[in-house]
């Protein structure tokens, strides 16, 4: 029998768990939500980061990365049942990690086009200071 609930309660975390796409705008950034910023530390450097946001690097300059290490990270800051929101220079290694993430049973929120959509839309970045 316990085999059973305990079969139950991890389909439902898979079920509440998700990810969605957003666009990454000025309002949606500014609203509170937890935001994770995936990209390496020279492109904070060179840019800056989202006021609050939390730079947690991913892929490094090669394209690796460590999977355990990120999640040991993520964990420390956002709980599985929690929305939270991505963001990369464009989106596209946060479509990647988003959907791993859902994989993990988190609820993440992949915000597209990135910091190059906020900036055009006139968003100020904050310079990133370790």
């Amino acid at each position: 029998m316990s085999k059973l609930m305990l079969g139950l309660f991890m389909i439902s975390t898979f079920m509440l768990a998700g990810v969605k796409t957003a666009n990454a705008t000025p309002e949606l950034v500014q609203s509170g939500i937890t935001i994770i910023d995936i990209r390496t530390e020279p492109e904070w450097v060179q840019t800056g980061i989202i006021k609050d946001s939390i730079p947690i690097t991913f892929f490094d300059a090669r394209g690796n990365y460590d999977a355990e290490k990120f999640l040991d990270t993520i964990s420390k800051y956002v709980n599985k049942g929690e929305e939270f929101a991505l963001i990369c220079r464009t989106g596209n290694r946060t479509t990647a990690v988003s959907d791993f993430l859902g994989k993990q049973g988190y609820d993440v929120i992949n915000l597209k086009g990135g910091v190059v959509s906020l900036e055009k839309q006139g968003f100020k970045l904050v310079p990133y200071t370790k």
